[in-house]
Formats: C-alpha cells, sequence, structure tokens
C-alpha cells in the first residue's frame, strides 16, 4: 500500500467531504479528507489502481488538484 496527501480545491464543507469520501471509497481507496487543510490523504494498492486514477475521480467531483 502507498500512502500520498494531495492538495485539494474548492472543498468547502461536509457535503464536499462526503462527496470525495464516497467517490474514492468506491473505488477502493482509503481517504482522510481534511478541509481546514484543503488536503486529502490517501492510501492505495499501486498494483490495482493509479494515482492518476484518484486525481481523475477527485476531479470528476468538481475539485481541482494542486
Amino acid at each position: 500500500m502507498e500512502q500520498k496527501v494531495l492538495q485539494v480545491e474548492g472543498m468547502s464543507c461536509n457535503h464536499c467531504k462526503m462527496n470525495i469520501e464516497k467517490a474514492l471509497q468506491g473505488i477502493g481507496v482509503k481517504v482522510n479528507v481534511d478541509l481546514e487543510s484543503k488536503s486529502v490523504s490517501i492510501e492505495y494498492d499501486p498494483l490495482k489502481i493509479k494515482v492518476e486514477q484518484i486525481i481523475n475521480e477527485i476531479e470528476e467531483q468538481g475539485y481541482t488538484v494542486e
């Protein structure tokens, strides 16, 4: 398993947090969203999913990954 922290712009409320958590959990990623620091901590298996796919999933929800 690999861990990474992504900076995500556009998150402002618990609804945003739940959208990202649900989307990433749906593709097998462990996730922790911190609204205050605008960060998303992820833990994933690089043999099953690429970080680019995770970023695309976040951006499909309407947020920008820095």
